[in-house]
């Protein structure tokens, strides 16, 4: 056990400061633990999200010493013992009290987006589409998130710009490509993509990439390719000709 220095938010989104914290610290425990003894011994009213502490859940979603991560798969062995720790909330998103903040945005964003909606069986036969495996993985690697929004919290254009009314966001634009990409959707959602949800506000800086706890390719398997299609439609001086020659 060794005696560990913190520092965390304590406050609202009018104001608030960050508040010193000693902490004694057993081998095995993660920030989310430290948060908890925190509060049990100095701090009965410290607000802290948290539900699953298994890192599926995204609810313990914080910045620790600046870095976008989930609390409960943050080791305190990532740390040296001379370090002081820093907690704060997600900086993209209104304080509601200490280390929460307001994430409902996101779920405006998530309402705007027109569901699943599967193409008729032009067959009319009884089993349908038959899907490839690649179909199937490709699809399901965008489900694997937790809705942490450490990606959200993280992109420059929600974080610096903050242009939320012109970008939904690196996690709803998975969102759209697993849409987008599955064969049995059938709306054509690329208008969309490029007029309402801002695909060309993301310069493929990676960011939010490199914080998701679920190692989705964001950039690279989602973005990239919807901005690709975007381009074709309307960009691509090949594909505007065969589209007003044959009318498509």
């Amino acid at each position: 056990m060794e005696n560990r220095k913190f520092k965390i938010y304590r406050g609202d989104n009018t104001e608030g400061n960050l508040v010193d914290y000693n902490c004694n610290v057993t081998e095995g425990m993660v920030v989310l633990d430290v948060m908890h003894r925190i509060q049990a011994d100095d701090a009965n009213d410290m607000a802290c999200r948290w539900n699953c502490k298994a890192g599926k859940c995204g609810s313990c979603s914080v910045e620790i010493n600046g870095k976008p991560k989930l609390a409960c798969m943050t080791r305190m062995n990532e740390y040296t013992s001379d370090q002081t720790i820093t907690i704060t909330p997600l900086k993209s998103f209104p304080i509601i009290k200490d280390t929460v903040t307001d994430v409902s945005w996101n779920y405006e964003q998530n309402q705007r987006i027109k569901p699943f909606s599967p193409a008729q069986n032009k067959n009319n036969t009884k089993k349908g589409l038959r899907m490839q495996q690649v179909d199937v993985e490709r699809t399901q690697h965008f489900r694997k998130c937790i809705e942490c929004y450490l990606c959200q919290n993280v992109c420059h254009v929600i974080r610096d710009q903050e242009a939320k009314d012109k970008f939904v966001g690196p996690r709803f634009m998975i969102r759209l490509a697993s849409l987008e990409m599955h064969p049995m959707d059938d709306v054509d959602r690329i208008p969309a993509i490029k007029e309402d949800y801002g695909s060309g506000m993301c310069n493929i800086t990676r960011c939010c990439t490199e914080v998701c706890p679920e190692d989705i390719q964001i950039t690279d398997d989602g973005i990239i390719p919807l901005k690709e299609r975007v381009v074709d439609r309307y960009f691509d001086p090949l594909m505007i000709f065969f589209r007003r020659i044959f009318k498509k």
